[in-house]
């Protein structure tokens, strides 16, 4: 299930990255600081727990801005105005 909505919002924001890319960085800085709050609040687990806690959403923020970064380097490199 969680998988599916990080899918969903990698989708989202590539798709937004791409057709309008000064406006897709405002929903990007949502998602980033709403998967960071969770990773610092796991990360605040003791030891081994709080490196295994955090690397989930460590990860699915690696995926978000990748998403969007490729996004906006595709539309770059397109032919539309």
């Amino acid at each position: 299930m969680t998988i599916a909505v990080i899918i969903a919002v990698c989708i989202v924001l590539a798709i937004l990255a791409f057709l309008a890319p000064r406006l897709s960085r405002h929903p990007q800085k949502g998602v980033d600081k709403t998967l960071g709050a969770g990773q610092t609040a796991g990360s605040k687990a003791p030891g081994f727990l709080g490196r295994l806690f955090q690397k989930p959403f460590s990860s699915s923020r690696k995926a978000t801005n990748k998403s969007a970064v490729k996004g906006r380097e595709a539309r770059s490199k397109s032919p539309l105005p």
